[in-house]
């Protein structure tokens, strides 16, 4: 089987998803395209060098809609020959944006492909495009859909996971993005975003709260509690799905949860004989990959079943893998990552995560395979894993090897 190799990761900053947001002015396509365009410049692609561009996005609707990835070819300097495909697997969609690609390069479907997403949340609302699952009473009611703030709150009251808990979390995911900005961590793929005339729009994730304590957060009410005790009452809908927690806890907040951010990543994959054509050398191997569906009402727990397939179909155990990147989507779904395998918290998100940086939906699965391969570079260990919760009910995993 041929091998599935990354060549290159980068990312934008992540700017504040909102009207006053470094990056409310620049539209999805021009984003992506300043990605691709990255990519291009610091590999040398010309021609039909790649296969296709796979483009996660989640709210395909408005600007993001219309096949995007194909768009952002076209307003990109990559070749009008390079077709362009839009997925959408809700939070994990960059990250099954490059599982594809390397699946098809190990199925001799091409030699290479440009993979990653965006997500211009700031611009295009979140939940705008409509979701049957929530809107839909006759799926709504036999699946107990509930939003995912109540999901994060059942998963805290399942497993017994405190406030404080979540807090501390939350402020080490931020202590940990400072000193990474600090000691110029993210200098390998931060591709700063620059206007019509080259002059910089933002060239730092902007959404870190540097200072940030558990004083402070402590001051902040829970975000979900008023939906789901009062209208129209989720928690409700959660008991009958759940009768034995009694009650739930309502734990997270603005400050434990991921940000609403703007942002793109993407990452050049390709076989070994793509990079010797290429005079292009490999930093990582994509070993393996996985996804699963699971419970769509808690909904958020996937990245544990996932991890356990993954772990299962390779043949290698928690102890094999030296750093992982859990998707800090809310702080209880990394704490029950951290319980389930019992693994040190000093290896989880060494960098901080969307906790302290947000979570650009489409782009995020892309943003921490590349943050992955960057600090296994940084710190010279082998293996990494990356996973995502997702929602409706899934999980998504990636598994590489530093060359």
């Amino acid at each position: 089987m041929t091998e599935a190799y990354i060549y290159d990761a980068v990312r934008t900053p992540r700017g504040k998803g909102r009207k006053d947001g470094s990056l409310h002015e620049v539209t999805s396509a021009r984003l992506s395209a300043g990605v691709m365009n990255a990519l291009k410049e610091r590999n040398g692609l010309e021609g039909h060098a790649v296969e296709d561009v796979i483009w996660g996005n989640v709210t395909q609707v408005g600007e993001q809609g219309g096949c995007l990835a194909r768009t952002a070819v076209l307003a990109s300097d990559l070749d009008q020959s390079i077709p362009g495909l839009s997925i959408n697997r809700f939070c994990a969609s960059g990250m099954e944006a490059v599982n594809l690609a390397a699946n098809q390069i190990r199925g001799g479907a091409g030699q290479a492909y440009i993979a990653g997403g965006v997500e211009m949340m700031g611009r295009v609302a979140m939940g705008s495009d409509g979701a049957a699952i929530a809107v839909d009473p006759s799926i709504a009611m036999d699946t107990y859909f509930v939003p995912q703030g109540i999901s994060a709150d059942i998963i805290a009251t399942e497993y017994g996971f405190t406030r404080d808990q979540a807090d501390q979390l939350a402020v080490e995911s931020q202590k940990r993005a400072v000193a990474a900005w600090k000691d110029n961590r993210f200098d390998k793929s931060i591709v700063a975003v620059k206007d019509q005339n080259g002059l910089t729009i933002l060239d730092r994730d902007e959404y870190i709260r540097p200072g940030t304590d558990m004083q402070a957060l402590g001051a902040l009410n829970p975000a979900f509690q008023m939906m789901g005790e009062q209208m129209p009452g989720f928690d409700k809908v959660a008991l009958m799905k759940y009768p034995h927690l009694e009650k739930i806890n309502h734990i997270h907040h603005a400050g434990n949860s991921s940000g609403i951010v703007d942002g793109a990543a993407g990452l050049l994959i390709g076989s070994k004989e793509y990079g010797e054509a290429m005079g292009i050398k490999p930093r990582a191997v994509i070993k393996h990959t996985a996804k699963i569906g699971t419970d769509p009402t808690i909904m958020l727990t996937g990245p544990v079943p996932v991890t356990e397939k993954i772990l299962a179909d390779s043949g290698m155990n928690i102890s094999d893998i030296d750093l992982f990147e859990v998707n800090e989507a809310f702080a209880s779904v990394v704490l029950r990552f951290m319980q389930r395998f019992n693994v040190d918290p000093s290896v989880v998100n060494v960098n901080g995560g969307s906790i302290a940086m947000g979570h650009p939906l489409g782009a995020t699965g892309a943003i921490i395979i590349g943050t992955l391969l960057d600090e296994l570079e940084r710190t010279g260990k082998g293996t990494g894993l990356a996973t995502l919760c997702i929602a409706s009910g899934m999980g998504a995993a990636t598994i590489i090897e530093r060359i």
